[in-house]
């Protein structure tokens, strides 16, 4: 299965941090089995928000060299309010630090300026040729596709030429 948990990223900076944003509907699929009187967004589905924006940063930052970007491991995570349909689950991360393969960020998601999750997060970032060597062909495909994704995501405005 392949799901989005970010419509938009609305700000970028390369190795620094990201923020992006999710409208959530009342038809999401998920709603109607997450508590069908009072339909909130699943916790482990605002986590997954946060690590898709910050899986983007480090894909974006590192000019999509690496296939696969995987959460390695969720620290500190606190759960502070509901995202109900109609609102905007706005998520930033910030890298904190990078070491070889691993880079360390903090996470936040609120809705109007309330936080409503947070957590550290640790990805783990490399190439399926280092790892299993005969799915290497796969690498050059899957980087392609999360590149398309991610220009489909963030559509920065356009500078107006000095002149």
């Amino acid at each position: 299965m392949r799901f989005r948990l970010i419509d938009r990223i609305t700000e970028l900076q390369l190795g620094q941090s990201i923020t992006a944003v999710k409208q959530l509907h009342a038809d999401e699929e998920y709603l109607k089995d997450h508590f069908p009187l009072f339909p909130v967004m699943p916790g482990v589905l605002m986590l997954e928000a946060m690590f898709q924006a910050a899986m983007f940063l480090v894909r974006r930052s590192d000019d999509f060299a690496y296939s696969i970007v995987v959460l390695k491991e969720v620290r500190n995570a606190k759960y502070n309010d509901f995202v109900e349909p109609g609102e905007t689950l706005s998520v930033t991360a910030e890298v904190l630090k990078q070491d070889g393969e691993t880079v360390t960020l903090k996470a936040r998601g609120s809705v109007d300026g309330t936080e409503a999750v947070s957590a550290r997060l640790i990805l783990e970032r490399y190439n399926l040729a280092d790892r299993v060597p005969d799915r290497a062909a796969s690498d050059p495909y899957m980087r392609n596709e999360f590149k398309k994704t991610f220009d489909k995501l963030y559509q920065p405005a356009e500078t107006p030429a000095a002149g």
